[in-house]
């Protein structure tokens, strides 16, 4: 993302009020295509199995894999049988299909390789989500879409939004002018708002944390307590939606890092990852699985997880089981 753009979205409110015409096209063009969906006008897919949706109102990361991951488990635990469905970004081709623990990357995108091999539950991706969600119908008795609000060709039974808590949603301005993909009052529609980390964007929201777990080796199988590497220096690599968050989770744990940002779902090479001295080099786990066929042994993951006050996470549970029982 452009820096320049970034200031605008998230600095002083009077920024780039010259892009405005243009956001209020994309809010007539974005309001036009979902009371399209709602009426019947654009055809849905309503699949056999409840769908919760688990998405954002703004462009780049919120936290919605942690916390997909999270319902993953707390479903499993209560008995269900969750599956998993994206969009399979930085991936080659677009049709629907199965992911396998084992798929090479570049073939199912970062993001699903990671679900995948962090949950074991059924995964698909594809650029048509109905078509993903039919692949899971018949071994799920849920079925999580990670990331996907906007896409309406698929009927959902609850949605989840995701709000960076320092971010929030910005100048509360549409694209271009803005973060926001639609308006703030679609908040007034979804079944629950979680904010993820400090801050109080939207009143009332449920609360969650990424917290570290673990550095685990992009080579082999090592791993070690997240305290680990205090009071050391140490490159830190990231190509995710909000690589600062990242950096400053590192700076967290007593490291002294220096920052690689790189765009959402990019392509890693060996040079991107490789850096002089003989300090650690750290990464997210969503790039470690793009990157350990590049990674020596100072090549380091950091494995996250989200986290939930008990009483919201009871509240966000009875969400998704309600769903579940209204379509049994």
């Amino acid at each position: 993302m452009h820096d320049w753009l970034l200031e605008i979205w998230y600095g002083e409110r009077g920024r780039g009020a010259w892009l405005l015409p243009l956001a209020w096209l994309f809010g007539g063009i974005a309001a036009l295509r979902r009371a399209a969906y709602r009426r019947g006008w654009l055809e849905r897919y309503t699949s056999s199995r409840p769908v919760v949706v688990v998405g954002n109102l703004t462009v780049g990361g919120t936290g919605k894999t942690p916390l997909v991951l999270w319902l993953v488990e707390a479903l499993r635990l209560r008995g269900h049988h969750p599956g998993v469905v994206s969009r399979g970004y930085g991936r080659r081709a677009s049709e629907a299909r199965r992911v396998a623990a084992s798929d090479p990357v570049s073939e199912v995108g970062d993001e699903p390789a990671l679900i995948a091999r962090r949950s074991g539950v059924p995964v698909a991706i594809g650029a048509d989500r109905a078509a993903a969600v039919r692949l899971l119908e018949e071994d799920c008795d849920v079925i999580l879409s990670d990331d996907g609000l906007q896409h309406y060709a698929l009927a959902r039974d609850a949605e989840i939004v995701v709000v960076d808590g320092l971010r929030g949603l910005g100048n509360g301005r549409l694209l271009p002018a803005g973060p926001l993909r639609e308006g703030r009052s679609r908040l007034d529609d979804v079944q629950a708002v979680v904010v993820n980390g400090p801050g109080d964007p939207v009143a009332g929201a449920l609360r969650m944390e990424v917290v570290p777990k673990r550095f685990c080796a992009v080579t082999g199988t090592r791993c070690v307590p997240p305290d680990a590497f205090r009071g050391q220096r140490a490159h830190g690599v990231a190509a995710i939606g909000h690589p600062e968050r990242f950096f400053r989770t590192l700076a967290g744990l007593d490291i002294a890092v220096e920052p690689h940002a790189f765009p959402d779902h990019a392509v890693l090479t060996a040079r991107d990852i490789e850096h002089p001295g003989d300090v650690p080099i750290l990464m997210t786990e969503k790039d470690a699985v793009k990157c350990a066929g590049l990674a020596g042994p100072r090549h380091w993951y950091l494995e996250i997880g989200a986290s939930l006050p008990p009483l919201d996470a009871e509240r966000l549970l009875a969400v998704v089981e309600e769903t579940c029982r209204s379509r049994s």
